[in-house]
């Protein structure tokens, strides 16, 4: 097999999963890979990550001017950096020409008169970039540029910023922003225990919200506002975030990503450490190449890719802000759950068949409990009342002893490992008994207990003193930001259990099949059907018997060695779509009909100005699950793999899905899993079961060609595959390539 399969990781020491997932200590070093560990396209297969330990809890501060005089901005970000120095401990030194001192601080003229080593340099000046060179002479290890105007102001401002990225990769120091704020040096409260959420933003209003948790008991550790990323992106934060021990989770806003292979290698980590990432990423609506030949590129837009590659790496893709932070707050203090069944536990119906609605919705698990669960709640709960799940309590039970023992006795049960109570408003004393039960029973299970506080109002004590004082109970305030969060979790530890890195399994090098496919290659054009195929065949791609003619006594006898029935196309580099010109003949079964078909096609071609290369006749494949495999090149990420329900109509269903190399058999198959005609493989309407071995190899062989051929091969598309009957492979019926 060309493409790799992957085994499943069963510890859950985060050491252990890092070392399974291939990770490779060593040094930090600015910008680059380590060593020469790159696959078979030229990429990196590894990425070193900062130590921004100082860049987080530095010794030494400058503030690159600083001033204490009123009305002026500068102050109030002094100010602030003071205060900031003070809770972590660092010393500030202030730095400006035009003064002697600010706020009783001596003040130097410049950071290399400075008597110390300084850590990190905030820069509080318009134009950063002549302030680089004396970092770089000071061996300043940080700095942080909040001036704008640069990348986010158009073309000039990004001939600025490629002017200040190349002054900062001279110096060896490491840069954030520029535009960026204060956010980095935030007030974090220190008096809250537990794992912790760690928070990347590229606005920094946009991280408010997560911000906020610490009011709800919350702990945030960092928040890394990267601003326009002319040095540190994202993915050095995500990479350095994992590995902390105190991040339980990372929370990351995002609006672009610099470069699509760091951004997986930083998830790649994440995912091997077990820490989950969720991110909001602006941008969904799909910007695809309009131009492109192939169906695969007009199927494949930015945004599709992006999904792609976080739902491949591990990485809870939401919405909106709330979606995030409740998300957020639940990964990170959740422990791994015991059961993927969720039961609803509430005191009206209504308000549990609503919640049920939804969550089933989303794919949760709901298991009708067990007949002797039923009657042993059905001590303290009416007869009358249905505890199938949801389980509906009538309201009366909450307010005594039956209460706790209703929650206890779900808890008990092995298929549940989420218990939801929706309490959809404030009914005291009822609702603050249940409240505490909640919370108690929460303090003595290992098992997920979710409450969704559906009051408008939020300053009940229930809520404000009971619910959010308890770090081991997770409350929301709305069902869809529940259903949302859970779904996450349970998400995230099946695919953590199974995960092993796609890097250390990535080709090195190129195949057998690698001189033989370039060779065929024609830049700057397209490549018949007929070459196409012989492309597929060089990465053993099965195609159909056939032969290229260019008469039509050769046609009948090219007829006769494939075998009746059989199909005729006609065959150029300039031709994408046949079907559309009537320059395809299917079901002929004699020479007669051969002939005619030939002259038939010459016809077409001459009245359309095509300059044919030849005829196919080719082997007539009927039956199968018509499949698209193919290949488009993204900005980001570089080559992508696209494979959905094929045929005429392909551009009309859209069912698709992408995979971004690198990745082995479990993604190809999770990818076909997520079709909405997935069923069609499994065989309907009496149909057998499709060769679905046969189609992952087929996708896993293109990935293949596409790392290998790089950007050589600028567009593929196999459509259609024909997904024959299980155990008798898949063939490719038409192709197309396109050279760059």
């Amino acid at each position: 097999m060309l493409g790799s399969t992957y085994g499943t990781l069963t510890t859950d020491a985060r050491r252990a999963r890092v070392i399974a997932c291939g990770e490779r200590p060593g040094p930090a070093v600015h910008g680059t890979a380590g060593g020469d560990d790159r696959d078979v396209s030229g990429r990196p297969l590894h990425r070193d990550v900062p130590d921004l330990d100082r860049f987080f809890r530095p010794e030494t501060v400058a503030v690159v001017g600083a001033s204490d005089a009123e009305g002026r901005p500068n102050t109030g970000i002094t100010r602030q950096l003071t205060r900031w120095a003070e809770r972590v401990g660092a010393r500030l030194y202030p730095v400006n020409p035009t003064r002697e001192t600010v706020f009783g601080l001596p003040c130097s003229p410049s950071v290399p008169e400075l008597p110390v080593q300084v850590d990190l340099a905030v820069l509080l000046v318009a134009d950063p970039l002549p302030v680089i060179e004396q970092l770089a002479d000071a061996k300043v290890r940080y700095a942080v540029a909040f001036a704008s105007g640069f990348a986010e102001t158009g073309a000039e401002g990004a001939a600025a910023q490629r002017r200040l990225t190349e002054a900062v990769e001279r110096s060896g120091m490491r840069l954030l922003g520029p535009n960026t704020n204060l956010n980095a040096f935030e007030h974090f409260r220190d008096d809250l225990e537990g794992p912790a959420i760690a928070l990347i933003t590229q606005s920094g209003h946009q991280g408010r919200p997560v911000f906020a948790l610490q009011e709800l008991g919350v702990r945030l550790s960092h928040w890394a506002p990267t601003g326009n990323e002319a040095d540190l992106e994202t993915a050095d934060f995500l990479s350095y975030f994992a590995h902390r021990p105190e991040v339980g989770a990372i929370a990351a806003y995002i609006e672009g990503l610099k470069d699509g292979r760091s951004f997986l290698l930083a998830a790649d980590r994440a995912a091997c450490a077990g820490v989950p990432v969720i991110a909001v990423k602006v941008g969904r609506t799909e910007t695809g190449a309009r131009t492109a030949a192939s169906h695969t590129g007009k199927l494949t837009g930015a945004d599709s890719v992006v999904d792609a590659a976080m739902r491949q790496f591990g990485v809870v893709r939401v919405d909106g802000l709330d979606e995030l932070q409740d998300t957020a707050a639940l990964l990170a203090r959740a422990r791994p759950p015991q059961a993927d069944g969720v039961a609803v536990y509430s005191i009206s119906g209504g308000t549990g068949a609503h919640f049920a609605d939804l969550a089933t919705a989303a794919g949760l698990n709901l298991p009708p409990l067990p007949e002797p669960k039923q009657a042993e709640l059905h001590q303290w709960i009416p007869d009358y009342l249905s505890v199938a799940n949801p389980v509906d309590s009538g309201g009366h039970p909450v307010g005594d002893e039956r209460g706790r023992k209703i929650i206890d006795a779900l808890l008990a049960d092995p298929s549940i490992g989420v218990l939801v109570c929706p309490i959809t408003g404030p009914f005291p004393p009822l609702s603050d008994k249940l409240a505490r039960d909640l919370v108690d029973a929460a303090e003595h299970t290992d098992k997920l207990i979710c409450v969704v506080w559906g009051s408008p109002v939020g300053t009940e004590p229930a809520y404000r003193e009971t619910l959010l004082g308890s770090s081991r109970l997770a409350t929301f305030r709305t069902f869809a930001n529940c259903v949302t969060a859970i779904r996450a979790y349970l998400d995230h530890h099946r695919f953590r259990a199974a995960y092993r890195s796609p890097f250390d399994e990535a080709p090195r090098t190129p195949s057998p099949s690698f001189r033989k496919a370039r060779a065929l290659l024609r830049p700057g054009g397209r490549l018949s059907e007929h070459a196409a195929k012989q492309l597929l065949r060089a990465y053993g791609i099965r195609v159909p018997r056939e032969q290229l003619v260019t008469s039509a006594a050769a046609a009948v006898r090219a007829a006769s060695l494939v075998g009746y029935p059989v199909v005729m196309k006609a065959s150029a580099p300039q031709l994408a779509h046949k079907s559309e010109l009537g320059l395809v003949k299917i079901g002929l079964t004699s020479a007669s009909q051969v002939r005619d078909a030939y002259r038939d096609l010459a016809d077409i071609a001459r009245y359309e100005g095509i300059d044919l290369d030849g005829v196919l006749v080719c082997q007539m494949v009927e039956r199968g699950v018509e499949m698209v495999v193919g290949v488009a090149h993204d900005d980001l990420f570089g080559p992508t793999v696209t494979v959905g329900l094929g045929g005429v109509l392909v551009e009309v269903l859209r069912d698709t899905a992408v995979c971004v190399p690198p990745f082995g058999e479990p993604q190809a198959r999770a990818a076909l899993d997520g079709l909405r005609g997935r069923a069609l493989l499994d065989g309907v309407r009496g149909a057998p079961p499709a060769d679905l071995d046969a189609l992952v190899e087929v996708v896993l062989r293109v990935q293949r060609m596409a790392l290998e051929l790089g950007e050589d091969l600028a567009e593929l598309d196999i459509n259609p595959l024909m997904v024959l009957e299980r155990g008798q492979g898949a063939v490719a019926l038409d192709a197309l390539a396109v050279c760059h």
